[in-house]
Formats: C-alpha cells, sequence, structure tokens
C-alpha cells in the first residue's frame, strides 16, 4: 500500500487532503533547518575518528552499494549552466540547493522525495520500473529507467555521488581526512586526487559512516577553486532498515496516471539518433557500450566526457543560449563555454546536419580536440 497520501474524490476533500499535505512538508521544512542549524551546536563536542587506511575506506564505501539506510540530505550547487531547454532540468539540478528524504531498501528498491516549500515530488523505484509522483499536480507516470539518462536529483544523494566518484579510485589516488561530524556521525575522510592532467575536478572530499561504508557527505572543489561547486550532504542519517510499504507507490484515486518512454534529451538521441560515436575521443577511450549505441561516454573516474548527438532541428535555440554567454568561445567548431568544472561545447552542424553537445570534467583543450575529431568523423 502506498504511504503516499490519498486524495479524495470530491473536490472539497482533495482541497482538504492538499492543506494537509502542505503543512505536512511546511513541518518538514522547518526541520530541515533546525537540522541545518544543529551540526554548529555538536561540532563543539570531540570528534572521533578511526583508525582505518584510505584504502580500507575505499573499500568499505565500493562494498556499501545494497546497505538499507533512510535519511535527510540537502546539496547545494555552483555550477549555473547558461541554458534553458533543452538541458533545463540539468540546469536546475547543479545551479540550486535540493533537499531530499529517501528510504533504501535495495538498487533496485527505493523512494526518493524532493521536498518543495509547497509539496513534493516523488520517485520510487519498483524493480525495473520508476514511478513519479507530482502531489500538486496529482499526476504519476510509470517508466522504464533508460540506459542512458541525463542526472535526476536521486543521483545527488551523498551515498550516489559518493560511492559513484570513488567507484574507479586507485588506491594510490586517496589519502585519509580527519573525521568531521556528519547527521551526528563521526565519519572519518576519503581526500580523491586524480592522477589525469585533463580532469578540471581537483578534489573530491567524501565523509563516510564507518559501520556501513556509506558515504555522507560530499564536496566536489573544481580546479582552481576555493570552495565546492557541489557539495552533498545528510542532515539526518539513520541504518535502520526502512518499512518495505515506505518505498512502495500505487496511484491514488483520481490521480492523473499515464505510462510514458524516455523523455530526456540524452535517451531521446540514443535510442533516435543513427550517428555513430567514435571508439575514442580526444584521447579518451570509450567506456563500455550502455544503451542504443548513438551516445558515446569516454573516460574514467572523475575525468568524464559525453557526447550525444542532435539534429539540426533538435538544438531548440541552445546554439544561440550559449553564444549569448558572457565569455563563450565561438569558433569554427562551434560555440564552448566553461562552468566551474564542467566544460560544455555545441559543434558546427556537420554535412549531415548532426550537431553534437560534448560535455564533462575535462579541460577546455581536451573538449575543442573532440569537437574537431567529431568534424571530421575521425576514431581516434
Amino acid at each position: 500500500m502506498s504511504t503516499v497520501p490519498h486524495a479524495h474524490a470530491t473536490r472539497f476533500g482533495r482541497t482538504v487532503e492538499r492543506v494537509r499535505v502542505s503543512w505536512r512538508w511546511a513541518v518538514v521544512v522547518l526541520a530541515v533547518a533546525a537540522l541545518a542549524a544543529a551540526p554548529s551546536v555538536v561540532a563543539r563536542l570531540p570528534v572521533g575518528d578511526t583508525d582505518v587506511s584510505a584504502a580500507g575506506l575505499l573499500a568499505r564505501v565500493r562494498g556499501s552499494s545494497e546497505i538499507p539506510y533512510s535519511g535527510y540530505a540537502q546539496s547545494t550547487g555552483g555550477v549555473v549552466l547558461p541554458v534553458t531547454d533543452p538541458l533545463s532540468s540539468l540546469t536546475n539540478l547543479l545551479g540550486d540547493t535540493t533537499t531530499m528524504r529517501t528510504w533504501f531498501l535495495g538498487s533496485d528498491r527505493w523512494r526518493v522525495d524532493t521536498v518543495l516549500l509547497t509539496g513534493e515530488r516523488d520517485l520510487y523505484r519498483d524493480g525495473l520500473q520508476t514511478w513519479s509522483w507530482d502531489y500538486e499536480a496529482a499526476r504519476a507516470v510509470l517508466s522504464t529507467d533508460p540506459a542512458l539518462r541525463l542526472p535526476r536529483e536521486a543521483d545527488l544523494l551523498p551515498t550516489e555521488l559518493g560511492r559513484r566518484l570513488l567507484s574507479e579510485a586507485e588506491p594510490s589516488e586517496v589519502s585519509r581526512l580527519p573525521a568531521v561530524r556528519v547527521a551526528g556521525v563521526d565519519a572519518p575522510g576519503l581526500r580523491l586526487v586524480a592522477a589525469d592532467a585533463r580532469t578540471t575536478v581537483r578534489e573530491v572530499d567524501v565523509w563516510v559512516d564507518p559501520g556501513t561504508g556509506l558515504p555522507l557527505r560530499v564536496d566536489v572543489l573544481g580546479d582552481g577553486a576555493t570552495r565546492p561547486v557541489v557539495t552533498t550532504s545528510f542532515l539526518d542519517f539513520s541504518t535502520a532498515v526502512p518499512d518495505a510499504a515506505t518505498t512502495s507507490f500505487t496511484p491514488p484515486p483520481g490521480a492523473e496516471v499515464e505510462r510514458q518512454g524516455p523523455t530526456d534529451l540524452a535517451a531521446l538521441a540514443d535510442q533516435h539518433s543513427d550517428a555513430v560515436p567514435p571508439t575514442t575521443l580526444a584521447g579518451l577511450p570509450a567506456r563500455e557500450r550502455v544503451g542504443a549505441g548513438a551516445v558515446g561516454i569516454y573516460g574514467s573516474g572523475v575525468t568524464l566526457l559525453a557526447a550525444i548527438p542532435l539534429r539540426g532541428r533538435d538544438t531548440h535555440g541552445l546554439r544561440d543560449q550559449l553564444e549569448a554567454t558572457p565569455g563563450a568561445v565561438v569558433d569554427a567548431d562551434g560555440v564552448g563555454v566553461g562552468v566551474g568544472p564542467l566544460n560544455l561545447r555545441l559543434t558546427t552542424r556537420g554535412a549531415d546536419g548532426t550537431s553534437w553537445i560534448i560535455s564533462g570534467t575535462v579541460t577546455a583543450d581536451t573538449l575543442t580536440a573532440a569537437a574537431q575529431q567529431l568534424a571530421t568523423g575521425g576514431s581516434a
């Protein structure tokens, strides 16, 4: 049975229910604010550390993918992309503050609520299918996750982001950081300094629950930055196994329900474009092929590059938006901008009418080399 409040059949009943949920989430917002202030009080207490090595802590993080947990988390991004469509979801995700409540039973059964001032947007994973629930719109959407997609709020949970960023780190690239208190946990830290000079990510700092290896806080620093460009942290955290009912969803009576195929830019391009990305791009090898194969993903660790093909009519004014951005570089290969550790370029349209959006945590020179290679159709 769903734990999401059910809408009543009558207009009066639905209005009452909306008032109840708005009040409930107003309390949640206040609670999150109180939790955010709490560390300033408990930080004065001594923080206990552990003698676990960097390599040992890295191994614990990598072994934590199926450990149940729940908690409140908040992410703050300083990467403000100068574009709206077709990358508006990514712009909001990387440039705003996002507050989330999550219950995790396993990689195939979890729930993440994005907490808003007026309500919530909920995402439920149940096996191979995903439910999204927008309470304010009373709309439920059932979909199957595509093999390739743009990031979403759930990807910014400390557990998810920390594990992804450390998943391919070499033991020689990580070192221990002193423990800090995160959500009431004395969390030992890891610092990743990538060895690849082509990356724009200078450091990744991850603080970990010592018992489970679950990342509790992540700071990402770009090259030359003095403060994190992305930080995400739990404000409240528990390793108690969540009630299974919490992660289940049934559309409420009266809700608009629909089934939906892929809608984001990466998923649509991957499934509907006949473009063929090269096996190597700007010297970076392609990762194991995922999806239908039109989108190329290159590099490893925190040195990553994505190439997404677009037909000319699908750029939706993206070129104009990028060209109008202060500091944009416009040349024969296209137009490029850089925001923090993220560089993005839209290539000049090729003879077949295809442009490429290429973006990643790589230097501008690497991105330019990628654009030139795609323009000539080279494979190396």
